[in-house]
């Protein structure tokens, strides 16, 4: 008889309790069944279903033009392969701003599609009452301040956010709002190390960084930018774990060459 050893999964809470005992909090994105279920096992906190989907898996120039069927599609594809992890949701572009009725309609949607975990939204004070529509249908809100790729044609560059003292202190302002909203944790991108640690010790849920140092609570990059598989895309926040750009490309070629010269299938590789 097998042991069946029970997974304990990630929540919402034991984030908050890591960030208390001062554990960082580790997170990266996955888009498919097949990565997932290797993230998972390898033993991530969160799994972000990002709508960075947009770009490395559909080539968009941005975020803006994925929908919200297709961030269900490649969610539900994620869950399937979950033991562990908290999964989180990015709603996308034009599903939420402006309309909390719209907001409250789109995550229920994705939590009911996909069985995901919670819903990501960008922006502060902006979008607080369809965060708190959100929360009132019991679904959990992670936010995201600083760089906000949907609102690039707003800020017209993917430059770093809030150095300024003014934004710098809306920075700081919309973090606490977002807390008081009812969100159990918080993404912040591109913005200078000293304020993003500046933030994460003025709040007490926890802050997870992607190019704002290391003075928050976790970090998050995009799986197929640590894994070396895009390779045009070089930030200065990015630490390459692997180049399977080279490797796969080398695999590609051998594979060509082996069928081009009848090396591939041999004697044993067959029927």
């Amino acid at each position: 008889m097998s042991v069946h050893k029970e997974v304990k999964k990630v929540t919402t809470h034991q984030l908050q309790e890591m960030k208390r005992r001062g554990e960082k909090i580790a997170m990266l994105t996955a888009y498919d069944y097949t990565m997932a279920k290797i993230i998972d096992h390898a033993g991530i906190d969160v799994i972000l279903v990002g709508d960075s989907a947009s770009n490395v898996m559909a080539g968009h120039e941005t975020t803006l033009p994925i929908t919200l069927d297709q961030m269900i599609y490649h969610a539900s594809s994620v869950i399937r392969a979950i033991d562990r992890a908290l999964v989180v949701v990015d709603l996308p572009f034009g599903s939420y701003q402006g309309n909390s009725k719209e907001a409250l309609t789109s995550a229920i949607k994705i939590m009911k599609e996909s069985g995901a975990h919670a819903v990501k939204l960008e922006g502060g004070r902006e979008i607080k009452d369809s965060i708190e529509r959100i929360l009132s249908a019991g679904i959990p809100v992670m936010g995201h301040l600083g760089l906000t790729p949907q609102s690039i044609y707003k800020f017209g560059t993917y430059t770093v956010r809030a150095k300024e003292e003014e934004e710098a202190k809306r920075l700081i302002e919309d973090a606490k709002i977002l807390e008081e909203s009812g969100c159990f944790a918080l993404v912040l991108e591109k913005i200078p190390a000293k304020l993003a640690s500046e933030v994460a010790k003025s709040i007490s849920i926890p802050v997870i960084g992607i190019g704002a140092g290391g003075g928050v609570d976790g970090q998050v990059l995009v799986t197929h930018d640590m894994l070396g598989m895009t390779h045009e895309f070089s930030p200065r926040f990015l630490r390459r774990y692997l180049n399977l750009y080279e490797s796969m490309s080398g695999a590609f070629q051998q594979y060509i060459k082996d069928v081009k010269s009848k090396d591939f299938p041999n004697e044993s590789e067959q029927y």
